[in-house]
């Protein structure tokens, strides 16, 4: 069994929108900003763009379906780098340096190492054969 199963649908589902309400409540509930605003700010702002990135990706759960999923991916790598830098750049500490981290670490995991890849249509093994019926 490959450890690879993060498929788009249960990005789609199970992670785009519901990470994205919990960037913007956690720093609130886990009473961020300890070390500087930016670290309830940036927590924020991130997750206002999700539900954005959400919405227009081209997923099953997708508004508008303009953005491609694989630079859906590559936006949300991008986002866990910024997470890893975050706390170096604006001096966090304690709390606010883990959440990131831990955010960070989550965000390359998910759409590294557990995303499945994508099935090319020219792969399927149904190509080509007629249904039965």
């Amino acid at each position: 069994m490959s450890f690879r199963f993060i498929t788009k649908s249960i990005h789609a589902y199970l992670i785009d929108y519901p990470v994205a309400i919990v960037l913007i409540a956690a720093p609130f509930v886990l009473k961020l900003g300890q070390s500087g605003p930016v670290a309830v700010e940036l927590s924020v702002v991130v997750g206002v763009a999700a539900l954005l990135l959400a919405a227009l990706t081209d997923h099953p759960t997708g508004l508008a379906r303009i953005i491609p999923y694989w630079l859906h991916l590559w936006v949300d790598r991008a986002v866990g780098v910024v997470f890893v830098i975050a706390p170096f750049a604006f001096k966090f500490a304690g709390l606010d340096a883990w959440y990131y981290w831990v955010l960070a670490a989550a965000v390359l995991l998910t759409t590294s190492v557990l995303n499945a890849p994508e099935e090319s249509v020219a792969m399927r093994p149904e190509l080509g054969r007629r249904a039965a019926g």
